[in-house]
């Protein structure tokens, strides 16, 4: 009912997304196999998560972000300082093995931010859900397969850790994150941004 309300007052959707659910975590991507191995010849190494340099993990995923997203619909950067209040608030929920660091000599190539659903442990529930908050990848290294061998990982990681399921959160129906979680996830929440031009 609510988006027709909107639509009576004038409104029309500016931009649409997705949320997506992978309810089994069986799914293995043929594919990432291949674009491993490739990326290995390219000098790609991925590995964990460091607790032990939070910070600068995370002024390493900050700077990695303004440069991946840039290109992004409505894409507004903010400081250093913002994004490390933001995600510092995360840290006590993150497991290392499901924040996937991917590099090339000592730059940042890519990356992949997912946590146990942390509305699940508020809930006081098991929590058998993961949640892939963040993709990026470097812009020199896309078409490579990187983001779809983090994804596919991540959720491996998952599995291994007992998780049951993956929730693919809040995806531009353009961004390439979106077209990636097709290989594992089905589409089970849409939202739309809606915008009305004004009077001069």
């Amino acid at each position: 009912a609510w988006p027709h309300q909107w639509r009576r007052a004038g409104f029309a959707p500016l931009a649409e997304y997705t949320s997506a659910i992978n309810r089994t975590l069986a799914f293995e991507d043929p594919r990432t196999v291949g674009a491993l191995n490739q990326l290995r010849r390219d000098g790609v190494v991925i590995r964990p998560f460091d607790p032990a340099r939070a910070t600068v993990e995370l002024k390493r995923i900050f700077a990695l972000s303004m440069t991946a997203f840039a290109g992004n619909f409505l894409f507004t950067p903010i400081t250093e300082a913002e994004f490390l209040a933001q995600y510092q608030t995360l840290l006590p929920h993150v497991r290392p093995e499901l924040v996937l660091m991917a590099e090339k000599d000592d730059a940042l190539v890519g990356f992949i931010f997912a946590l146990p659903d942390p509305l699940q442990a508020g809930r006081g529930e098991p929590v058998d859900t993961v949640v892939l908050k963040t993709l990026a990848v470097d812009p020199s290294f896309r078409s490579r397969g990187l983001g779809g061998a983090l994804m596919d990982l991540v959720q491996r990681r998952a599995r291994e850790l007992g998780m049951r399921r993956a929730i693919h959160a809040l995806m531009h129906e353009a961004n390439a994150s979106r077209r990636l979680s097709d290989r594992s996830a089905q589409t089970f929440r849409r939202y739309a941004l809606f915008s009305k031009k004004l009077p001069a």
